[in-house]
């Protein structure tokens, strides 16, 4: 199968063409920076991973959001559109349907994204689904939650840094579920995908089967590391006042760091299993955070 990939040299379009290739695939990288691309319209398949992600620093212009996000996504869909390619792979966001939830986040919960990277990611998916799709097409809109693996920094590494020295972890006190999604389950499920000539278009959340807590971070970290877990319940109103102070002074902890590693985020992947004929995904949520936090350790020798 013939597939092209938008955002090929990223964290996740170099995994994903890795596995893509392996698996007997001939996958072409496309990049979008220069205003000339070409696509390659003999492709079977075209993967949309390119875009700017969410700067948690809050330095970006909001207009740059959507110059990348949808407006881009909008001129590659009518490519598409004038082409023989058969199938269309979106990658969105959870974030395009909230930034927090109540209860587990699925295909049916209502959008309203706060940020300009959710409220783009929107825009764009609402672009393709309002286009006429014909009967030998396909589009699947893709709302992975966080993805890590191998390679990839980020929060994750910040807690894995304060677990490894030996730092009590301050935020014991959180008791939260959020999802994860490991490259390895994000990569079976994209070629299962497109494997599957019978599967439906539509929008399809990617999670881990299970969701984790901080406190189940820091043990899985503790444990992969051979280090003591050490898990400190400073009361909860503490934390989020340093946190807030943080936001000033530029500390490692702040409003936006702390939601992310305190809140609940819940997504269903029930939809995408049952599509696919599948009990549960390869990789347990555990298994993949320790293949991470493994990767860390391998970095820092």
């Amino acid at each position: 199968m013939k597939i092209d990939i938008t955002g090929a040299t990223g964290f996740v379009g170099s995994n994903l063409s890795k596995y893509l290739e392996d698996k007997g695939n001939v996958v072409g990288k496309l990049s979008l920076r220069k205003s000339d691309w070409i696509l390659n319209k003999n492709a079977d398949v075209i993967i949309h991973l390119a875009g700017k992600a969410h700067d948690t620093a809050n330095t970006s212009a909001d207009d740059e959001y959507f110059k990348v996000n949808r407006d881009l996504t909008i001129r590659l869909f009518e490519e598409f559109l004038n082409s023989e390619i058969r199938d269309f792979i979106y990658f969105s966001s959870v974030k395009a349907t909230a930034d927090t939830i109540e209860g587990i986040l699925d295909e049916n919960h209502p959008s309203d994204p706060k940020t300009p990277y959710g409220k783009s990611k929107l825009e764009a998916e609402n672009y393709l689904l309002a286009q006429e799709l014909p009967e030998n097409k396909r589009l699947f809109i893709i709302r992975p939650c966080m993805i890590h693996g191998p390679g990839n920094k980020g929060n994750l590494n910040l807690l894995y840094k304060v677990v490894e020295k030996g730092i009590p972890w301050p935020l014991a006190d959180f008791d939260n579920q959020r999802s994860f999604l490991s490259i390895d389950n994000l990569n079976f499920l994209i070629e299962r995908i497109i494997s599957d000539q019978n599967m439906a278009s539509g929008i399809y959340n990617f999670s881990d089967d299970k969701a984790l807590s901080t406190n189940d971070l820091v043990k899985i970290i503790a444990n992969t590391s051979g280090k003591t877990e050490r898990l400190l319940k400073i009361p909860k109103h503490l934390i989020s006042f340093i946190a807030k102070t943080g936001d000033y002074l530029k500390l490692p902890l702040n409003s936006e760091r702390l939601k992310k590693l305190t809140e609940n985020y819940i997504v269903s992947n029930q939809k995408i299993k049952k599509e696919l004929h599948l009990d549960s995904l390869p990789m347990s949520a555990e298994e993949g955070m320790k293949k991470t936090i493994e990767s860390f350790i391998l970095d820092k020798k």
